[in-house]
């Protein structure tokens, strides 16, 4: 037992994944008071409503048993047949009633932890026959409670009883005088109105056997602090496995972005240190988006895909510090680097325009806003 290893008492609520752990194990909340009292009322509404059908059955077999025919007689080969198809009907009569008790028995522990099937719970363990354990299990709360049911529910059984038999002793002792159909008919309504009497009282004891087995359940589930953060720890994963996992998602990332380099409009570098990679749509109301960047190793592999794709490197230090530091990938630039990237693009697109004689003058040094200038800058002892 935890409590046991760790010194500490279980008073943390179970966690979903303890829930789902012991449901597999076929730990669920079960009353067998509850079963009992659905299957006795289920009992008696199958014969309430099937009386009439299946007094008139055992009639007819007691009619048909009592009265044997010629044909029988002469031949007795026919009398197992005969047998049988006494047998056939009695089953078919009683159908009704233990389809319905068979449907109460599942309903019962339904509504109580589902319906389940664990093999688990069918393995043969060792500390059940531990007789400290056992014990300890005899001198628990739960048989305690398990005493007073059963002294609660044998009075209240013996005390109904009682009643019915004494509100119908008249009756039933009169039940010789009546017909054989009538007799039949009027027993079974007896029987049906004295299970539900016997029904009714155990309604009280499942009324308290319900909650405390719920609340047992829920006390055998809680868990200590350490095993919550052990399960925590276990969930998350390992820290070196974390940190492989966000290694992986990285490179990922990366292989993604450097697939879409050779989409770009222009590369804007510092010229050893950054590299960001800008792309334009000039049919949309878009601004233009940084689809890639780089620092050190990550730039120049971003340079060496331009030059393969013919795409324009632009250096120019001040803005490829401030795009690198102020946009992430998929992020359009800032509004107030609109100006020096239009700037850039458009010599871009001279550049593109422009026969292989021609000479595009490369524009003015771009003047940044003061709160983009020198980003970045006081990393780098070379000023790039």
């Amino acid at each position: 037992m935890a409590e046991e290893q760790t010194g500490q008492e279980r008073t943390e609520e179970p966690t979903e994944r303890r829930l789902t752990e012991a449901r597999r194990k076929g730990q669920v909340p079960r009353s067998r008071e509850l079963s009992t009292l659905l299957v006795t009322l289920s009992g008696a509404l199958a014969l309430w409503v099937s009386g009439s059908y299946g007094i008139n059955g055992i009639v007819e077999i007691m009619t048909t048993s009592f009265s044997v025919e010629g044909d029988l007689l002469k031949e007795p080969a026919l009398l197992p047949i005969h047998l049988m198809g006494m047998i056939l009907h009695a089953v078919l009569l009683i159908v009704p009633f233990l389809v319905v008790t068979l449907l109460a028995t599942f309903i019962a522990p339904a509504s109580m932890g589902g319906l389940i099937f664990s093999t688990e719970s069918l393995t043969f363990k060792l500390d059940k026959l531990d007789p400290v354990k056992g014990i300890g299990r005899m001198f628990s709360l739960k048989s305690l409670v398990e005493l007073v049911k059963t002294i609660l529910k044998f009075l209240l059984l013996l005390g109904a009883a009682v009643l019915i038999y004494k509100a119908v002793e008249r009756e039933v002792l009169g039940l010789g005088t009546l017909p054989l159909e009538d007799g039949l008919k009027r027993s079974a309504t007896i029987l049906a109105w004295a299970l539900v009497t016997m029904a009714a009282t155990m309604i009280l004891i499942a009324a308290i056997d319900v909650p405390f087995q719920l609340f047992e359940h829920n006390k055998q589930l809680k868990m200590t602090r350490q095993e919550i953060k052990d399960e925590m720890k276990e969930s998350d994963g390992r820290p070196e496995v974390k940190s492989r996992i966000r290694q992986l998602q990285r490179e990922m990332s990366q292989q993604r972005m450097m697939q879409d380099v050779p989409t770009a409009d222009v590369i804007i570098t510092n010229p050893t240190h950054f590299s960001v990679a800008l792309k334009y749509d000039q049919g949309g109301n878009a601004a233009p988006t940084v689809i890639a960047k780089g620092q050190d190793y990550m730039a120049l592999q971003i340079r060496h895909i331009a030059r393969v794709n013919d795409i324009v490197i632009y250096e120019e230090p001040p803005l490829a510090r401030a795009l690198y530091a102020s946009t992430e990938v998929g992020q359009e630039i800032p509004s107030k680097l609109f100006l020096a990237v239009a700037r850039v693009l458009a010599y871009v697109y001279h550049l593109r325009r422009a026969m292989p004689t021609d000479y595009v003058p490369r524009p003015d040094p771009i003047d940044l806003p003061e709160e983009y200038r020198d980003v970045m800058r006081e990393d780098f002892n070379n000023g790039d």
